[in-house]
């Protein structure tokens, strides 16, 4: 993820790789996308003793860009007047996505693409083995006392809000590496690679080059999605509020998070009845339905070609040890909603968004001055 550019006179922003191949990988990754898409200027690459930089145009220095997109939602989430904008910034990123796919899209195995997000997080003993897999990790479900390990709760019964669910994660990851073995071919197109909330500015201009070049389109569709969904409110926010420190403009906390409403555990039937709500404020719920239309209605792909790409999203991002109990198995009930069959494109996303309040109500519920 980019980092917040520093002020200058010069307007450069110095983003350290971690190694010299890094270095590179990113500075040809920005070449390739130079000409089609609106990026910082890659102004130099200094050479420094153990150090890999780029120094690239500062946008918010120069003026170029003035927020990121996590900014704008914020913002919409308060101000239903800046849904407008936050509409437009979405749509432009939803059309680079779908131009990619069709000027510089072909049908290539995955083993051609950026390895970062999907391949080198699926193999064997790879991110998902270690964070779920190779180790029994224990947590206590929700408005209980009990204790389950993740592997525990494939074997339990789970009916969320309604819906019968199978909460076997080893199962997941399985069927996700069948999916996405390296010679599976996918239409895949030149393009940033992350396109997340700190790597977005507005007016459009992409940020952060160290997964560009030839990824696949279903694959940045699940990235943006899921990062709208759940990382950008949520889940960032409350574990990696370090990214959000140093990246966005205006550092707005979250209006809302997902929440277990009700848990029944039922031991001698091995049974969990779960109710939860997974609530949004309006900006993002905007910007979902937004990205939802861009790059599913508009762009082709549908619910069947996600599934794979979302759980790695789901599961690969922040790991499973350090999230709560009741954070940890609203991650897995998503997880599994989002390998059901049944699970439509708009069941899966759908979020309740929180009503923007009236100006009127505000202020006839506001403090009297002192």
């Amino acid at each position: 993820m980019s980092d917040r550019p520093r002020a200058s006179s010069t307007a450069t922003f110095y983003k350290e790789a971690t190694t010299r191949e890094a270095a590179e990988a990113e500075a040809r990754g920005w070449t390739r996308l130079g000409s089609r898409l609106q990026v910082p200027t890659l102004r130099a690459r200094p050479s420094l003793p153990y150090r890999h930089l780029l120094a690239y145009e500062d946008v918010f220095a120069s003026g170029r860009c003035e927020l990121l997109l996590g900014d704008v939602i914020a913002l919409a989430d308060r101000d239903p007047a800046v849904l407008p904008r936050l509409g437009s910034l979405v749509d432009s990123v939803c059309h680079d996505l779908r131009a990619a796919a069709a000027e510089t899209g072909k049908v290539a195995p995955l083993a051609e693409c950026v390895p970062a997000l999907y391949l080198d997080r699926i193999r064997p003993g790879g991110r998902l083995d270690r964070w779920y897999l190779l180790r029994d990790l224990p947590f206590t479900l929700p408005h209980t006392d009990v204790t389950l390990t993740v592997q525990e709760l494939a074997d339990y019964t789970v009916t969320a809000n309604g819906r019968p669910l199978t909460l076997n994660v080893a199962a997941v990851v399985d069927s996700a590496r069948h999916a996405l073995v390296p010679d599976r071919r996918w239409l895949a197109g030149l393009t940033q690679g992350d396109p997340t909330e700190p790597n977005i500015a507005d007016p459009l201009c992409w940020l952060d080059f160290e997964c560009a070049g030839r990824n696949t389109a279903v694959g940045e569709a699940a990235n943006l999605l899921w990062y709208l969904m759940a990382m950008g409110g949520w889940l960032v926010p409350r574990y990696q509020p370090d990214v959000y420190a140093r990246t966005l403009r205006l550092v707005l906390p979250a209006r809302t998070s997902p929440r277990i409403d009700h848990l029944e555990l039922h031991a001698a039937a091995r049974h969990i009845d779960i109710q939860y709500s997974w609530n949004t404020g309006p900006g993002r719920h905007a910007a979902i339905k937004r990205a939802l239309h861009g790059l599913c209605v508009q762009g082709g792909i549908g619910m069947d070609e996600l599934r794979a790409f979302l759980a790695l999203r789901i599961l690969g991002v922040i790991p499973a040890g350090r999230l709560t109990g009741h954070d940890l198995l609203l991650v897995l009930i998503k997880l599994a909603e989002s390998q059901d069959g049944a699970t439509s494109l708009d069941a899966f996303f759908t979020t309740a968004p929180v009503p923007h309040p009236d100006p009127s109500e505000r202020s006839r519920n506001a403090p009297a001055p002192a």
